[in-house]
């Protein structure tokens, strides 16, 4: 005997004292989706047949009970079940997390259940208690399919309990195993000549039945087609588009979705009293004229149509209404209805419509919904979400999704069928859906990327990143993302460095990375510049900070907008934006308050100090006192007081709002529909250079020389040019794989690694650094956690911009946007 449960659902057994239940349990399901209210009772009075913590126990069970429920557990509750009062509590917990409720009944006799309490110690109570438990079963038998349980199972003998197998089987909504590619279409509504067009623009081949009409569309490649409900009523050949979709979903070539009008239709056949309205007598007149013969196969199509669909590993759903992401694979009356009717806010319009509830744009879902049901002018994205209907009855377009290409494909109607309730092109409120909340970032925070995994940002670290982002960054449709923190090279042993290339060499080798690129380290600032062809764009720090006011911003991106327009840029990339990754010099241009307040202020002291101090030790030392070891360590410390002015001075000159600023990009990160990482970083160069030929004044060239990672000779000479960049007062390079985007046999390698010369890190480590005492503790320091904090922020920039270039919702880009901030930010209490 076969007992099947969806894989979805509440299970009660249902039974008196002794029946088997917990046998069965432990039989036919695992340890951990049984709650066994024994169980409970001891894990709250450590007692489980102490009655009077039953209360306290079923509290427990009920709570732990939810949170499987929540997660799309099968639960199964071990307890008597008998009284209506407490499967009814359970009941109310299935339908507020929208699982179907299962009840299995152990009626075995009387008899068998005393005798099994009486061979068990721990069982006091008498065969009255079993008797009573028998005679409200008796009673619950009559009652729990009235009481909501989706399907009952009776076992009335032990033989029938030994016989007995679970079945578990998937709901009809999950598709999860079916991945596409698919063609997703909007409301047809008995526009069968628009629905035959546009099958076959997206590449099926009708079949004709033997009287010449559409009766089925094969694709060719193997597409299919997924219809998102409302076939039928208001067009001119309901009975064609029924024709046409069934013969489809019957040979595996599409599959359908109810929308309300099947619904109505539905109860319409079956002699139900319903409104005849909204093209529903259209569709009665059109059915009347068939055969009935094809009138029962419409009524047992619509009586078989689910109310939605998850598929391809549960990246896509489809609903007529839409749905919310907790309705997803759930089924429940609350479910259908939403994914049938929509929701509404209460209201009507002046056209005396309701107003739909926009769930789309509160939509924060993993999955891309795909839906119907209202009509619009033009389908868009909302937050991951497409409503396909564009009104083709009411002399619109019908509109068809490609998946997983995302591309819309769609006919014009032949002419207006319906006139519309509410004009077609009339506006429907709407708030500004794209941009992003502050539960979006708020707490702790776990963002899945394609390259490395989930990454976990902390909430003590997103209250900081919020302060930053909502005082002091740019507009967030402006900032699309932040670059990663740059590695350090690993320490290096050589008397006096603390990094030098070879390090980086050996690092890359080890990774299997033959071939790298060499950049000289500009000394300046990270800069992210979007430009746009039309509009404005930004420039920003690696905070998301703007360099300048907002008139000087406006003159330095007209002038890169010119440069990337004689470049012939927007024309070969076939884009009206670009990302680019630069450096922006001097240094004073963005960090004159802190050079004056932390560099200039340190240098300037020593050097009021240092000269004195100099001065007196050496006339103490004229006077015989023995102060040779404090002489030495002072002139030490002048001199690399000195060297540490020389160095931060550098990477000053003067600045007049934007003359005498230069601008060096290296790397084009995205434009309108692509990412460039699978580019290699000869090509970036190249495309930089370009720049810089269109506006020498403004862009600044990145010098660079490519190395052979096992090739001594070649690495020799990447030294040799480390050596004269930073003999000549340059902060370093940066070595980066010159394939771009790598992935070695540990997982992602390190998009670059910055070798810094000796004199620029006093700038970091303080004039006295190199002084032999402090060098071998720096040696110490541990580079570990800077070194995965740059691989996840790469992994996050990565991320962000491949779901820019998908054209994803901000939200959804500003979720890795805000992590890479968040990652950078000092630990703050969330609760200030």
């Amino acid at each position: 005997m076969e007992l099947t449960i969806p894989n979805m659902a509440l299970v009660l057994l249902v039974g008196a004292s002794g029946s088997g239940k917990s046998t069965f349990a432990a039989r036919h399901f695992a340890r951990t989706q049984v709650l066994s209210s024994d169980f409970f009772r001891g894990l709250v009075s450590d007692d489980e047949n102490d009655q009077t913590a039953s209360g306290v126990a079923f509290d427990a069970l009920r709570y732990v009970a939810g949170k499987r429920l929540a997660a799309g557990r099968i639960t199964v509750v071990d307890a008597t079940n008998v009284q209506r009062s407490s499967r009814a509590e359970l009941l109310t917990l299935a339908r507020e997390h929208n699982v179907l409720p299962v009840a299995i009944v152990l009626d075995l006799p009387e008899a068998v259940c005393v005798q099994r309490n009486e061979s068990r110690p721990d069982r006091t109570f008498g065969a009255a208690v079993v008797r009573r438990h028998r005679a409200e079963l008796r009673r619950s038998l009559r009652s729990l399919e009235r009481e909501g349980f989706r399907k009952v199972h009776v076992l009335r003998s032990q033989a029938e309990v030994d016989a007995a197998t679970v079945v578990i089987e998937p709901l009809r909504n999950d598709l999860r195993h079916e991945s596409g590619p698919f063609d997703v279409i909007g409301d047809v509504h008995g526009c069968r000549a628009e629905l035959t067009e546009l099958l076959e623009r997206l590449g099926y081949r009708i079949a004709l039945d033997e009287a010449g009409r559409p009766a089925g569309a094969h694709h060719p490649g193997g597409r299919r087609a997924v219809f998102v409900g409302d076939l039928v009523d208001r067009g001119p050949d309901t009975p064609g588009v029924l024709r046409l979709v069934m013969g489809m979903v019957a040979a595996g070539d599409a599959f359908a979705v109810s929308g309300n009008h099947e619904h109505k239709l539905l109860r319409a056949l079956r002699g139900r009293n319903v409104k005849i309205s909204h093209g529903l007598a259209e569709s009665l007149a059109q059915l009347s004229a068939e055969p009935a013969e094809f009138g029962k196969r419409v009524e047992e199509f619509c009586a078989g149509m689910v109310a939605h669909y998850v598929l391809d590993g549960g990246k896509l759903v489809v609903a007529h209404a839409g749905l919310p992401e907790h309705y997803h694979g759930r089924a429940s009356g609350r479910v259908r209805g939403f994914a049938l009717y929509g929701d509404t806010t209460g209201e009507t319009d002046e056209y005396g419509l309701p107003v739909r509830y926009p769930w789309a744009e509160d939509y924060r879902g993993r999955a891309m919904v795909l839906y119907g049901h209202t009509p619009i002018p033009e389908a868009e994205w909302v937050n991951g979400t497409m409503c396909l209907d564009t009104g083709c009855v009411f002399g619109g377009r019908l509109t068809a999704l490609r998946y997983p290409e995302r591309e819309v494909v769609s006919v014009a109607a032949h002419q207006v069928w319906y006139e519309p309730a509410r004009p077609l092109g009339a506006p429907v409120p709407s708030r500004d859906h794209d941009l992003p909340a502050l539960a979006d970032v708020a707490g702790r925070r776990v963002v899945e990327t394609a390259t490395h995994g989930r990454i976990t940002v902390r909430a003590e670290h997103a209250a900081a990143a919020l302060e930053v982002m909502s005082r002091f960054a740019v507009d967030p449709a402006r900032l699309p993302y932040l670059p990663p923190t740059m590695a350090p090279a690993p320490t290096s042993s050589r008397p006096g460095l603390l990094e030098h290339p070879d390090e980086a060499f050996a690092e890359y080798l080890a990774e299997g990375v033959r071939s790298v690129v060499c950049q000289e380290k500009h000394m300046g600032s990270r800069a992210i510049l979007l430009a746009r062809k039309d509009d404005a764009g930004a420039l920003y720090t690696r905070t998301g900070r703007p360099f300048f006011g907002p008139q000087d911003t406006g003159r330095l991106l007209d002038r890169a907008r010119s440069a990337i327009t004689a470049a012939g840029l927007w024309a070969e990339l076939d884009t009206d934006w670009l990302l680019l990754d630069a450096e922006l010099m001097p240094w004073n241009a963005k960090a004159e308050r802190l050079i004056m307040n932390q560099y200039a202020a340190t240098g300037a002291a020593a050097a009021a100090a240092l000269p004195v101090a100099l001065a007196e030790l050496t006339a103490a030392a004229r006077r015989g006192i023995d102060v040779a070891e404090l002489l030495a360590a002072t002139g030490s410390r002048a001199a690399n007081a000195e060297a540490f002015r020389a160095a931060y001075r550098r990477y000053c000159w003067p600045v007049d709002g934007l003359t005498g600023v230069r601008f060096a990009p290296f790397q084009l990160l995205a434009s309108a529909g692509r990412t460039y990482q699978d580019r290699d970083h000869g090509w970036h160069l190249a495309l930089a250079d370009r720049l810089v030929a269109a506006d020498a004044e403004l862009f600044a060239p990145t010098r660079h020389l490519v190395v052979d990672t096992g090739d001594p000779d070649s690495t020799a000479a990447g030294v040799a040019w480390w050596t004269e960049l930073t003999a000549a007062g340059g902060e370093g390079m940066v070595v980066k794989p010159m394939a771009n985007l790598v992935r070695g046999e540990r997982g992602l390698v390190q998009p670059g690694m910055k070798v810094r010369g000796r004199e620029y890190l006093r700038i970091i480590y303080g004039p006295d650094y190199t002084e032999p005492r402090h060098l071998e503790r720096l040696r110490e320091r541990g580079l570990r956690h800077k070194r995965t904090l740059a691989l996840r922020e790469y992994a996050l920039g990565l991320e962000g911009l491949d779901r820019l270039a998908r054209d994803e919702p901000l939200w959804r880009v500003h979720e890795c946007v805000f992590a890479v901030l968040a990652l950078e930010s000092e630990p703050v209490d969330p609760r200030l």
